[in-house]
């Protein structure tokens, strides 16, 4: 029974997760498509970049709702139905597993060519309602690389190095270490073309208060991060 249950959370996260802010508010406001500028990126990153921050807060909203909600599920119908642990344990593992599979619904969404963003919103929503502590950690890391380095890619690795390893630190269960390490490997794999440009000093950094780029011309193509 609890294999029909992982299946059903899985499924319903990875499709909810399909559902992409970037794109989304791309078409609503502007008509557009964020695929087609910058980038080519469907992430935050890459949509602030060309379109500013007009619209930014509804991406935010819309990954942050369709990851929490699958998220919440997978908690409940773990900690409900199952007897295995405790209930604290369970809630843990049921958003950990939800939360991996809501990631990679945002990389590979289905309703848009599977053609998506990198998952660091959508897995720090998931890491918000895992424990507020590791929450922290992650968002130290991310910020204070930024400030540093205005590198948003290798913030975003390092971030999603600090992930399982603040869930084990702070103790944590096994089976939900495991998934944020799960997690924290496929984010970084979806960086994989950005550290191959940090490596040669060919990655772009965040440029704020700079006007949107709508105009990029298209052989300009690198993938941020979101």
């Amino acid at each position: 029974m609890i294999v029909l249950y992982l299946i059903f959370i899985a499924l319903f996260a990875f499709v909810l997760g399909g559902l992409n802010g970037a794109i989304i508010t791309s078409k609503l406001a502007y008509g557009d498509d964020i695929r087609k500028h910058g980038s080519g990126n469907a992430g935050l990153t890459n949509f602030y970049r060309t379109y500013g921050g007009q619209g930014a807060f509804l991406v935010v909203l819309i990954d942050v709702i369709k990851t929490a909600l699958p998220v919440i599920l997978g908690g409940n119908l773990l900690a409900d139905h199952f007897a295995f642990a405790n209930v604290e344990e369970r809630i843990l593992l049921g958003r950990t597993f939800a939360g991996l599979f809501a990631v990679i619904g945002h990389a590979y969404p289905c309703f848009n060519d599977f053609k998506g963003g990198k998952g660091i919103l959508a897995a720090g929503t998931m890491i918000l309602f895992l424990d507020y502590r590791v929450f922290l950690i992650v968002a130290v890391v991310f910020f204070s690389v930024v400030a540093l380095t205005r590198y948003v890619s290798l913030a975003s690795v390092l971030t999603a190095l600090a992930f399982p390893i603040a869930m084990l630190v702070l103790g944590m269960p096994f089976w939900a270490t495991i998934l944020a390490a799960l997690c924290a490997t496929f984010v970084i794999y979806r960086h994989r073309e950005n550290l191959q440009r940090l490596v040669k000093g060919e990655e772009r950094k965040l440029s704020l208060g700079k006007k949107p780029e709508q105009a990029e011309q298209p052989e300009q193509k690198e993938e941020e991060s979101s």
